[in-house]
């Protein structure tokens, strides 16, 4: 008896409906990465492990998947590589042994790894958008998935905070092309985060502080201190931190307290500067009404992050966060090339895809549909409408014929399936007058066209 087939959990597939759906957010996205002068990169779906691993933190790590070596990869000529002994060590301790690669996380580490590798053929600034599937092993749940699409943009070779500010424009210009209208674009500063840890008497504990807020949305404060205390923060510190963790007022406000929080704090200081300079160059653009709020508290878990901090959210949705990015000033010096700054950030479609669906934005119908079917009565009509049928795709008008002779019910039945828009019939009287008869799908009209009309009428 055969197996009823399935697909792994946290993958989907994606029908013609969904694809027209999907594509129309890739393209917007595209043509704006292109506008701001991005080159198109993709990267192999596998990396070596040695290229992913310690990149992410010890979380991100652990949501790695590992692909296992190729054959026998329990032994090697006759000799057992994983014993007991081995096993009793730990994933960690075994991992090498049994697997050499890895899917990639994201699309940030695997684009450093590139441009070292290609470092003497790229002119610098070198600026790059890529739209490819990273793979996470996460819980599988709502807007979280396994696989899923990111769409990068990142420039690296210079430090100027224009590329922030650009960050914000591009943002700004996809969401207005998608009818994303109530959105926040919140920014903040690993200099600042770095900057309370020294005030609040816990230096060097950077990464930890940034791992326990990045999940404040998540877990609530409570849990995010009790989480600081496990990571070996001190009473006194937890206290001096609490006065934080409640952002309010506006974001001039904001940085305006954090400013006096971090007096004693150069790099904090440092931070906030820069923050402010990302501000003056988005008012420079005469970008009127951005929408970006300073969030103290937004901290995103990643390592490799430096300078600023992005994160999107829409509001009044279900979906949490949809882009995000930042400063990583020295990423690409893990893979022996140091002091290439970088800024880049993603939008990720699929939570794009169900921000607009439970909002109800995309369009009714998109370029990429069959636009007109023409019905199939008899040879006669099917030879005349070929004719009609080259002529209407050499004006670029996306149309098909009913591939066989059946009754109109079943051809209406299948281009109401399609979501077709309008049904060309071609009948004995058609032919002998040469007005086709042309039928809205929606309001039922119809009228009589030349091919002439016709194509004029479905550009």
């Amino acid at each position: 008896m055969s197996k009823k087939p399935s697909i792994p959990k946290g993958t989907r597939d994606f029908g013609p409906k969904q694809m027209v759906r999907r594509n129309y957010i890739f393209s917007n996205i595209k043509e704006t990465f292109q506008k701001f002068g991005y080159l198109p990169l993709e990267t192999p779906t596998m990396e070596n492990l040695s290229t992913l691993t310690g990149k992410y933190g010890d979380e991100g790590d652990q949501l790695l998947f590992k692909v296992l070596n190729s054959g026998d990869f329990l032994s090697k000529r006759g000799k057992t590589l994983v014993g007991e002994q081995e096993l009793e060590k730990g994933y960690k301790h075994v991992t090498p042994i049994i697997s050499e690669k890895g899917l990639r996380y994201d699309l940030t580490v695997p684009f450093a790894r590139y441009v070292v590798m290609n470092r003497n053929d790229i002119s610098f600034p070198f600026k790059r958008y890529q739209i490819q599937p990273v793979w996470r092993a996460d819980r599988p749940q709502r807007g979280r998935y396994r696989e899923f699409y990111q769409c990068d943009a990142d420039v690296v070779g210079t430090k100027s905070l224009i590329c922030e500010a650009e960050i914000v424009l591009m943002i700004t210009e996809v969401f207005g092309k998608l009818g994303i209208e109530d959105y926040s674009i919140k920014i903040n500063n690993r200099k600042i985060l770095s900057g309370i840890t020294e005030v609040i008497g816990a230096k060097g504990h950077e990464t930890d502080l940034c791992v326990a807020i990045d999940k404040l949305d998540k877990i609530g404060e409570d849990k995010v201190l009790e989480e600081l205390t496990e990571k070996g923060f001190s009473d006194e510190a937890i206290e001096n931190l609490r006065p934080i963790l409640h952002p309010s007022g506006s974001s001039k406000e904001r940085l305006a307290r954090m400013e006096e929080f971090l007096t004693s704090s150069e790099t904090g200081l440092k931070g906030i500067e820069e923050t402010r300079k990302v501000y003056d160059y988005v008012a420079g653009f005469g970008l009127e009404n951005a929408k970006l709020e300073f969030d103290m508290t937004l901290a995103r878990g990643l390592n490799y992050y430096t300078g600023a901090i992005f994160e999107v959210k829409v509001n009044n949705v279900s979906i949490g966060s949809v882009s995000g990015g930042g400063r990583y000033d020295d990423l690409t010096g893990v893979f022996g090339l140091p002091d290439v700054p970088g800024v880049g950030f993603s939008f990720g479609v699929d939570r794009i895809y169900d921000v607009m669906e439970e909002l109800e934005l995309f369009p009714e119908q998109h370029q990429d549909s069959t636009k007109v079917m023409i019905c199939n009565f008899d040879e006669e009509s099917e030879r005349y409408s070929l004719k009609v049928l080259s002529s209407l795709r050499q004006a670029n008008i996306n149309a098909e014929i009913y591939p066989d002779q059946a009754k109109m019910k079943k051809q209406m039945t299948f281009a109401n399936n399609k979501e077709i828009p309008f049904v060309l019939m071609v009948g004995s009287q058609e032919m002998a007058s040469g007005k086709l008869t042309l039928k809205d799908m929606k309001s039922g009209e119809q009228e009589g066209l030349s091919v002439e009309e016709l194509i004029e009428k479905l550009k």
